[in-house]
């Protein structure tokens, strides 16, 4: 069984490289301090897969969010503290699993990779 984690990040705020890695870092390591540790283990044995995708919106976002927390699977949503580029208190992106990629495909298996 393959085990990944996306990363799913709002396309509508245009931000910079810079700080659209900084968002999907704290939303992979909070998913990961918040995994089961036998779902951690077989992942970091498989190379820790990471997807980034797009959402067009932050309600896409928490449709997302909402639809992988009714399956049972882990998420992190980043809100950003307003030190450099967004106000204070703007959702940025979410992160799922890690776990199973057959589970995490069936909530996000349509989206794209950002680009």
């Amino acid at each position: 069984m393959e085990y990944k984690q996306v990363i799913l990040v709002r396309k509508d705020l245009k931000l910079s490289k810079g700080k659209m890695s900084a968002q999907c870092a704290h939303a992979s390591s909070e998913a990961v301090l918040k995994s089961h540790k036998d779902d951690i283990s077989k992942w970091r044995n498989a190379g820790m897969k990471k997807a980034v995708l797009e959402v067009k919106t932050k309600e896409d976002l928490f449709k997302y969010k909402q639809q992988a927390e009714d399956t049972g699977l882990v998420v992190s949503l980043i809100t950003d503290a307003g030190r450099t580029e967004l106000e204070p208190g703007t959702v940025t992106c979410l992160a799922i699993g890690p776990d199973t990629e057959e589970k995490i495909d069936k909530i996000t298996g349509e989206l794209k990779l950002l680009s």
